[in-house]
């Protein structure tokens, strides 16, 4: 799971960052609002720790903005107000959870892992489905219900195909998958994403699937069936 952390205080995010990566999630680091914002509003995060009080832009915007977009990754507040208004305004604008400053890293660790094992809880089932598309979130097995046929899907591949289900027949940029897929603060060569891509078209053609990966001008890419 991906978790974005947006906190100026380099000290401290590079700790909550380091204790997270410990316990095998993904992080990214914002240490300003704009910044943190345009992350956000990517939508590949599961989660994301947000201070209130930072340069550029404040958490309560950016919380307000995520949540005016439709963004579903849980929001955990980190700040050093904690006066019960403000709390109040937090939960009011849909945050999930409020954590005051100072704080135990593994106080806010157990929050986070509460949070998420909540949000895989609200899951119905461990299959997403789509056109003739299904998809085994478990065992990473997609299955083509037309025809029967199966096949495994590699990890980046997987990542991409459960991005493109989640959001279908919406236009997805570039930038977007990337960052789901390699993560923000990452290296990666410019045609790792057509490379992937073509794998991924090509296990659809195998197991008969009518749905495809398109290409959109300028865009990015939609998945159809």
């Amino acid at each position: 799971m991906r978790i974005l952390v947006v906190e100026d205080e380099e000290a401290i995010a590079d700790i909550i960052a380091t204790k997270l990566r410990a316990e095998k999630y993904e992080v990214d680091i914002s240490f300003d609002g704009e910044e943190g914002l345009y992350n956000a509003l990517s939508n590949i995060y599961d989660l994301i720790i947000l201070d209130i009080m930072l340069p550029k832009m404040n958490g309560i915007e950016i919380l307000k903005e995520v949540k005016e977009n439709n963004i579903n990754a849980k929001i955990i507040m980190l700040t050093a107000k904690s006066g019960l208004d403000d709390k109040l305004s937090c939960f009011d604008t849909g945050a999930n959870d409020y954590v005051t400053k100072p704080f135990h890293i593994e106080e806010l660790i157990a929050r986070v892992n509460v949070q998420l094992r909540v949000k895989e809880n609200n899951k119905v089932k461990d299959i997403l489905e789509y056109s003739d598309l299904s998809l085994n979130i478990r065992t990473s097995t997609l299955t083509c219900l037309e025809t029967s046929e199966s096949i495994n899907i590699p990890y980046r591949e997987f990542l991409l195909l459960e991005y493109f289900m989640n959001n279908r027949e919406q236009i997805i940029s570039k930038e977007q998958l990337y960052d789901k897929v390699w993560g923000i603060e990452s290296d990666y060569e410019s045609n790792n994403l057509e490379a992937y891509l073509s794998f991924l078209r090509k296990k659809l053609k195998v197991i008969g699937s009518k749905v495809n990966i398109k290409a959109v001008r300028n865009l990015g890419y939609k998945m159809e069936g």
